[in-house]
């Protein structure tokens, strides 16, 4: 299926677009405000190759089947008009107001206050599906294995508690990928010099996950 960036937009919810002068207005967060994590999806330097995803499944352990992020290659234009590609990361966003949290019936869906990132207590979930079913984006799987709830969580005991940045930030080759405290000075700079979006549902909270719109013309490559 085709169609314009804009029809594409508009059929996935709620876009809300930035330019770079708004920025300036966020500054840095004041002293001792929260700890919080933000992911920067430059799609203008993504090339779709999803390195990123496959990097995920083996440094997370994500049964075949299933993804904690995949890049979704979305036709813009029919074949006969080119190959233009919106290149979009399918992930948590780490929104506020989380319905997979509001749902768990256990508590195993919760906010860590200590970074601000959506997590599942492992020993708590009882494979209920709830959140699974709650989740808008639909970026939450049941492990077949484990039978409890997984989906990104910025690789936080894989690597980010180790003092790594997620697997997909370090394995992107175009450096696509940006992550960091949200008050931070490489976060905050890079929003204040660059146009971005959220992808936002309606009901659903604030997303963390920022994006560069950037559509590609993919080449032809004969057989």
């Amino acid at each position: 299926m085709t169609c314009s960036r804009r029809k594409f937009v508009l059929g996935m919810g709620s876009v809300i677009f930035f330019s770079a002068p708004v920025f300036s207005a966020l500054g840095k967060a004041e002293k001792g405000a929260p700890v919080r994590y933000a992911m920067i999806h430059d799609e203008v330097k993504c090339n779709g190759c999803n390195i990123c995803t496959v990097a995920c499944h083996k440094v997370n352990k994500v049964p075949t089947g299933a993804a904690r992020m995949s890049i979704a290659h979305i036709a813009m234009t029919p074949p006969e008009s080119g190959n233009t590609y919106h290149f979009f990361r399918h992930s948590c966003q780490q929104c506020e107001d989380a319905p997979c949290i509001t749902v768990c019936p256990t508590g195993a869906s919760y906010r860590d206050d200590s970074n601000g990132i959506v997590r599942v207590d492992k020993p708590k979930c009882i494979g209920c599906s709830y959140c699974i079913s709650a989740c808008p984006y639909q970026v939450r799987y049941l492990n077949p294995v484990t039978h409890v709830a997984d989906k990104c969580d910025f690789c936080l005991e894989s690597r980010l508690m180790k003092g790594f940045t997620p697997i997909c930030v370090s394995a992107c080759p175009q450096n696509a990928l940006i992550f960091g405290r949200e008050d931070s000075d490489v976060v905050q700079n890079w929003l204040k010099t660059h146009d971005y979006y959220e992808y936002q549902l309606p009901n659903v909270g604030k997303p963390h996950l920022y994006r560069r719109p950037g559509p590609h013309e993919v080449k032809k490559v004969n057989a």
